[in-house]
């Protein structure tokens, strides 16, 4: 099929041609060195201007540790405040609302929540199965502590929420009991977004809530002046690429207030004492910014911002749209001599309710799974840079592979798996099933070229014989 074929089909796409020049000026590395990037979710791609206008603010002023006052350090106490600023109004935040927590990541964001929040007996932690990693690991804080771990599976196979027993759950919050309520505006694995309407519904119900935006906001926009959640950890780099190791947690200063940190660092108190064996926590967001911040790197983040400003989400929204439709509507239309369908997508199978992340799993002639890490390989061969595994996703993973609670604790339960299985040993457990899926992420410069080298990268896997296709390559 013809790029022509593609915009009859795609119109919306034409308006969005000053991506390409961006791509051109500002991402042509991609194309020089012949890469098709394919994993946005994993990680955003920087603008080289970026980069230089971080190295030229670095080049031509002198920063000391913000940790005093004197005047390098204060200049870096600026920089950091200027940017904490430009965040919150990135995200239309409220200065009387919110704080900005500068941490090293998502992560990182996610662990000050987990080890702070007042979980005890009787208080519960509820959370969607496609929740990342991260957000997973909260549930130790909380079992540690005495509190109920819930966990809400999504729909298949659009993977969904069934909004009626999110319902029956959230109405079922302990009295008195702090509880925290966790999920992803989007999933990293699926791509699917959740309706934002759940925060306030949650909070209604004396919920605190905790809204995963690290997948969303590299393409959506998230106003919160619109939609008010109580924690949103962000990693910046998954929303343009530069720098890495800065991420925050966005925290509505009522619901900070609530927390207990388990310990204290340099930068997080006003007071310490040796002999008098005392602590005193700092305020508002200096209390959880563990010793020094990424001074020299954290302004970066307000150059990025200000670069995805000037591109606009309504224009990255379009393009997306268009490429992720063409791309899904080939996927589904490639199939075995045999007519077998060559493809398997986990979610929605239309741009509808959906991101630009795409995940699948390909099946051979008689309908077996092909070893996700064989489509690695070749992929990397050909220079096409795409995901494979669980994406630190397993609750969603298992969902969408068929594995159910009983196949799994055997697998674990057997001799000698009490601390250690390998990726191998888990393949062993689940023989015959897919172990993990293949994702294909597109982002801020993925262009129509990019999205026909994984339609004809896909057509590889079609067995020998007349190739059925009603959209086509």
């Amino acid at each position: 099929m013809s790029y022509h074929e593609f915009i009859e089909r795609y119109p919306a796409y034409s308006q969005t041609y000053a991506l390409d020049v961006l791509r051109d000026r500002e991402y042509a590395r991609l194309d020089r060195l012949g890469h098709i990037y394919l994993d946005y979710t994993g990680a955003g791609l920087y603008a080289e201007s970026q980069v230089r206008e971080h190295l030229r603010w670095l080049s031509e002023n002198v920063f000391g540790n913000p940790h005093s006052t004197n005047p390098t350090s204060l200049a870096a106490t600026e920089a950091v405040e200027r940017t904490r600023s430009l965040i919150l109004d990135f995200f239309h935040a409220d200065r009387r609302e919110y704080e900005v927590i500068f941490t090293a990541n998502a992560s990182g964001a996610l662990k000050l929540v987990g080890e702070s929040y007042p979980f005890e007996p009787g208080s519960r932690y509820l959370l969607t199965f496609d929740n990342h990693n991260s957000v997973n690991g909260i549930r130790e804080f909380a079992r540690a502590r005495g509190a109920e771990v819930t966990y809400i599976p999504v729909n298949l196979p659009e993977m969904s929420l069934p909004a009626s027993l999110l319902e029956r759950e959230l109405e079922h919050r302990p009295r008195g009991k702090a509880s925290l309520f966790a999920y992803p505006a989007q999933s990293n694995f699926s791509g699917v977004r959740h309706s934002l309407d759940w925060v306030a519904r949650a909070q209604s119900l004396g919920w605190d809530v905790l809204l995963d935006a690290a997948a969303f906001v590299p393409t959506a926009p998230l106003d919160l002046s619109q939609v008010h959640p109580d924690f949103v950890p962000i990693s910046f780099y998954k929303m343009f690429g530069y720098p890495t190791g800065v991420g925050a947690l966005i925290a509505r200063k009522e619901a900070l207030r609530k927390l207990r940190r388990p310990w204290f660092a340099g930068g997080t108190i006003t007071v310490a004492s040796v002999q008098g064996d005392r602590y005193y926590l700092a305020e508002g967001a200096a209390a959880f910014e563990d010793g020094t911040l990424n001074f020299l790197n954290i302004p970066a983040v307000a150059m990025g911002l200000r670069h995805l400003q000037s591109i606009g989400y309504e224009v990255i929204h379009t393009r997306l749209e268009c490429l992720t439709g063409w791309l899904l509507e080939n996927l589904q239309a490639l199939k075995h001599p045999n007519g077998q369908p060559l493809v398997r997508i986990y979610g929605p199978t239309e741009t509808h309710g959906r991101g630009a992340t795409i995940a699948l799993n390909f099946f051979d002639a008689q309908g077996h799974p092909i070893d996700h890490r064989q489509v690695e390989r070749l992929a990397n061969q050909a220079r096409i840079s795409l995901r494979t595994g669980c994406f630190c996703n397993p609750g969603a993973g298992e969902l969408a592979l068929g594995l159910d609670r009983l196949e799994l604790l055997t697998c674990f339960s057997q001799p000698g798996r009490e601390q250690r299985l390998t990726l191998e040993d888990f393949r062993l457990c689940v023989d015959g099933k897919a172990s993990g899926a293949v994702r294909i992420s597109l982002g801020l410069v993925s262009n129509y070229e990019d999205v026909q080298a994984a339609i004809r990268f896909a057509a590889r896997f079609v067995e020998s014989g007349v190739f059925v296709s009603t959209v086509g390559i």
